[in-house]
């Protein structure tokens, strides 16, 4: 099966990341995520993720960085990579139910989604 590439953006300010609980009606309803999504074909890491924020929490994107980490989703054809990325503007809840900036060291406490969760305990253990 082959894979879809997914980025799921990680935008920092201060001591703080910026979360997003997904809409119950989608896979991992209910849960938290970083923001992203899938890459079309052509795109750059930067189109990618700034066309999926400005959808999913109408930012402009300034930069996108290489991978933290990178995870294939099990359950799924999606191979997640976890980007450094810097916004521009106010983040909305224009998809998702729910947003909130929580610090790096609370973040196992939410209830993330199976590669997010994967990603904060190896994110934690770096900070």
């Amino acid at each position: 099966m082959p894979s879809v590439r997914v980025l799921a953006a990680v935008i920092r300010h201060d001591d703080q990341v910026l979360i997003c609980r997904r809409p119950v009606e989608k896979r991992h309803g209910g849960l938290w995520e970083f923001p992203g999504g899938k890459v079309e074909n052509g795109e750059t890491s930067l189109q990618a993720v700034t066309r999926e924020l400005m959808e999913e929490l109408g930012v402009d994107v300034t930069r996108v960085e290489s991978p933290l980490y990178v995870r294939a989703d099990e359950g799924s054809d999606f191979v997640i990579e976890f980007v450094p990325t810097m916004i521009r503007g106010t983040p909305a809840t224009l998809e998702h139910s729910e947003i909130a900036w929580v610090s790096v060291g609370d973040l196992v406490s939410f209830d993330l989604a199976p590669s997010d969760r994967a990603f904060a305990e190896e994110y934690l253990l770096k900070c």
